[in-house]
Order: structure tokens, then sequence, then C-alpha cells
């Protein structure tokens, strides 16, 4: 596959729109930013910051990272809590699990990091082991990360549309997963930086049609932010550059 057959892909989701989209995504943009009371500045994109703003954190409740590496949205998390409650910090790679603590080391004062745990498991089987077990939980799910892949010319070679689907079903399992460990009146924070229609609102779609008497969708709102079906979507040609960011926030009922 190759740069057609990626065009197409997401002409079909954009229509006449995917020219003015593709181009924002190809430019550079310079939007990072920290927020206060870090040891050391940890910089991330404006609308990353923002996103994880969106799962709300009260001092002393039990909160679930999923997918938490390099880190920047623990950050987030942890400077709410302020050392108070647990932050469970997951990641699979024990290379990504290191950059992640040097990260928490170098930003966070001692009693910020001092409740935070980092672990290595697999996300989509969390549920399984640890039900009922927390009250906040983000899924920063991998995703098909099409602003990288398009400035990437060996990634983009690479790329077919069987990627996106293979996905589909790793998101699908996680959120899925992320709902059993959720205690009930809990709330997860579901998050991508991908375009792709399938990977985002679709996945909360069908996490809501197989589970409608379980879960809820809660309004959220990004600056720049395009509602959607479920939760919104800030994109690049829109945004004065930003994004792609995709986030939905639900209830377990």
């Amino acid at each position: 596959m190759h740069t057609a057959d990626f065009d197409e892909f997401y002409r079909e989701q954009y229509g006449p729109r995917w020219e003015e989209l593709k181009g924002a995504m190809l430019s550079a943009i310079d939007d990072k930013t920290t927020i206060a009371g870090l040891l050391e500045p940890y910089f991330m994109d404006r609308t990353s910051i923002e996103t994880a703003m969106l799962l709300p954190i009260e001092e002393g409740l039990s909160v679930l990272d999923m997918c938490a590496a390099p880190g920047g949205k623990s950050i987030v998390i942890a400077s709410q809590l302020k050392g108070s409650g647990r932050l469970v910090s997951n990641d699979r790679s024990p290379d990504r699990r290191g950059r992640m603590r040097k990260a928490f080391e170098s930003s966070l004062p001692e009693t910020w990091r001092s409740n935070i745990v980092i672990t290595g498991h697999d996300a989509s089987k969390w549920g399984v082991y640890e039900k009922d077990a927390y009250d906040r939980i983000l899924l920063d799910a991998p995703c098909s990360s099409e602003r990288h892949v398009i400035n990437s010319p060996e990634h983009l070679s690479q790329w077919s549309a069987s990627r996106p689907r293979r996905l589909q079903a790793l998101q699908f399992s996680m959120l899925s997963s992320a709902l059993l460990a959720l205690r009930k009146g809990g709330m997860i924070l579901y998050s991508t930086c991908s375009i792709n229609k399938g990977e985002d609102e679709d996945i909360i779609a069908r996490l809501m049609r197989k589970h409608p008497d379980e879960v809820r969708e809660r309004p959220v709102s990004l600056e720049y932010g395009e509602k959607r079906e479920y939760g919104c979507m800030v994109l690049p040609d829109r945004s004065g550059g930003r994004g792609p960011m995709y986030a939905a926030l639900l209830e377990k009922l």
C-alpha cells in the first residue's frame, strides 16, 4: 500500500475536506506547553493536556492510566491527585516504562509521585484480574497516529487498511476491559490521536450497544473541538494546526 491507498481510505471519510486536512497534518506546529507545580517543565501538546484534564480528578481517588507511556497524561493526573489516592501508570514496554519513570522523577515532586505504581500489564485483559477497582480510568489507546504516518515515508509505505482494523479490535478489547475494572459511578476517558472514525466514535458506539444499561456518555468539550456522535475531535485544519485528538468520557452505571 502507498500514498494513494492512504488518501483513498481517508478521503472516503472526509470527502472534499481531506486535502485541507492532509495539508494541515503535513505542516509543523510548535504548540507545546507544560503545567504548574512541576520540578522541571514537561512539555506536551496543549491539546493533550486539555484532553487529560477532561477526566474529573479529585484528591483521594484510585486512578488507572492504562497505556500511560511516555507519561505526560499521568503527570497531569498526578498534579491533580497531589500524592493522595492511588495512580497506576501502565505500559507493556519495559523501555517505555523506564523512560516514563525517569520523566516522573525529573518532573514530579516527591510527594506527588509517592502514590504512583508503574506496571507492565496487558491492558486488554485487565478487567479479568482486577474488577470494580478504580474510580477513574484513562485509556489513551494505541491508534493509527496518522499525523506521524503521513510525515514518515517509511511508515506511509508500510501502511495498509488492515492496520486500522487490527487496532480497532485492540481498542475495543481495552475499553471493554476498562469498563470491567471501573467501579459503578466511575468514569473512563477514552482518547486517541487518530482521525479514523472507526477508531474513535465507532468504538464508543459499539460499547454503548453492547452495554446499554451499564454505561452512559458524559459531555466533553475541547478548544477547537468538533462534536461527534460520541465525544469530540480536534482536527489540525480547523484548530490552527492542533491535534488530531479525539476524546469521549463515559460513566459506569
